[in-house]
């Protein structure tokens, strides 16, 4: 069996990878279980040190992975190169901030001294998919490695040549053999990687589907796992926001990546007394949007990752005008193009509300109050990020706890930053990463209580 890539602008065959056999996986998994007893006693100097290079090399080699990027899953190359920028300032970050993180704390007890340790578990299985295949990938294992543990990645049938340069640039950084390691397998492997007794945790970012098959594996087997899993973020616009910057940002919010994004904003949720304005507003934005070949420059919107990917995403508008929404613009699918679109009277109950939307399709619904705007915007069952626009800061800071995300911003895109931590609630998932909370997912946490004699 073989892994295919395929060029989604093109739709041509750019690479095809043979799978490992059973008997390449287990070596792999012994070699990376190896390696864990020495990096697990690696001093944090020698961890800062590789860790700078490897932001180093992303850095000197920015254009040939974000071009590898963009062939593989579309991306216009801007955004690509965005990315790649992004993974080399989360190295940064650990090698700066790690040891401080994972320091002891030292605890005043019955005891003489008492502290709690931060060790590594062993080899924890990375499961990353193809919508960001860099940044996944780089915010799953930076922090994990920097902790101590080794890592073997299980990346997205349709990004290997992703996939393959990642594995280089840890070596290419100076990082001891298979403390990274690239498992070019398919999906129908993982349970028995996953089942190995060298594996001691897993972490996924992907689909539902993916998730719970990968947290009932695991739970079976007691194993730790951190789920990143899918989102509908609601984008909420109360009557007294800045229409001008809350059309600008949606538009940025929903458009990158095309639409292909568990945070990206996928239900516009606006107030009415404003609704024309900024309505008015974010089409004359998306008439500016270029579409076309992602590796110019120019060109702000490429393909949907797939043919079937833009076909699920016709189907999701097709059956929600068959509701009552109306489309305003755009609405076309050309193979794996799909234009950017603005569908407005858009209710619970239509695909476009109830379901992720992973495409250029923004559902717009109009709310007479702010009680019904965040009623509506917990009508969900994802729960991973609020955008809420007001000028009226103490109100929308008082507005905070009514949403059981993962995040709520304010006048600002959700977007992950290294030094905040990442995650969702319910059918987004659980667990998180970056910031120090990410860090510490995948250690032993050692309590020490000692009593002189």
């Amino acid at each position: 069996m073989s892994l295919k890539s395929i060029n989604p602008f093109t739709n041509q065959l750019i690479k095809e990878t043979e799978e490992l056999s059973e008997a390449d996986i287990e070596k792999s998994l012994i070699k990376s279980a190896y390696a864990f007893e020495a990096w697990r006693r690696t001093g944090f100097d020698e961890k800062i040190r590789l860790m700078r290079n490897v932001a180093e090399v992303l850095r000197r080699n920015s254009g040939k992975y974000a071009s590898i990027m963009t062939s593989e899953m579309g991306k216009p190359i801007t955004e690509s190169k965005a990315e790649i920028e992004k993974c080399a300032w989360l190295c940064d970050y650990y090698a700066e901030n790690a040891s401080d993180f994972l320091k002891p704390d030292f605890i005043e007890t019955d005891a003489d001294s008492s502290y709690v340790l931060y060790e590594p578990l062993g080899t924890i299985l990375g499961i990353m998919p193809w919508n960001f295949p860099f940044w996944q990938v780089f915010r799953f294992a930076v922090p994990t490695m920097a902790a101590g543990n080794t890592v073997v990645l299980k990346h997205a049938s349709n990004v290997q040549m992703c996939a393959f340069e990642i594995e280089n640039i840890f070596i290419e950084a100076g990082f001891p053999s298979s403390v990274f390691s690239n498992l070019a397998i398919g999906s129908k492997q993982i349970e028995n990687v996953l089942s190995n007794d060298i594996i001691k945790a897993v972490s996924l970012t992907g689909s539902e589907a993916a998730g719970r098959n990968v947290g009932e594996t695991a739970g079976k087997l007691l194993k730790k796992c951190v789920l990143e899993l899918g989102g509908s973020n609601a984008f909420i616009v109360l009557d007294d926001a800045d229409v001008v910057k809350a059309a600008e940002t949606g538009i940025q919010a929903r458009f990158q990546n095309a639409g292909q994004s568990c945070i990206a904003a996928k239900r516009f949720i606006v107030g009415r007394k404003i609704s024309d304005d900024f309505i008015s507003a974010f089409l004359e934005g998306v008439k500016k949007i270029k579409t076309g070949d992602p590796g110019d420059p120019e060109v702000r919107l490429g393909p949907l990752s797939s043919i079937s990917q833009a076909e699920t995403v016709e189907s999701q508008i097709v059956r929600s005008v068959g509701k009552g929404a109306k489309v305003i613009i755009g609405g076309k699918r050309k193979d794996a193009f799909f234009e950017p679109t603005v569908v407005i009277d858009v209710a619970p109950g239509m695909p476009l509300f109830d379901e992720e939307v992973f495409g250029p399709v923004t559902p717009i619904t109009i709310t007479d109050s702010i009680e019904e705007a965040v009623h509506l915007a917990g009508k969900t069952t994802f729960g991973l990020g609020v955008t809420l626009f007001s000028r009226n800061i103490e109100k929308a800071e008082g507005l905070v706890q009514e949403f059981n995300d993962g995040s709520v911003f304010i006048n600002g895109l959700v977007k992950s930053d290294p030094r905040l931590p990442f995650g969702g609630t319910r059918r987004s998932g659980y667990g998180r990463e970056l910031s120090f909370h990410g860090i510490k997912e995948f250690v032993n946490v050692k309590t020490v209580w000692v009593k002189k004699p």
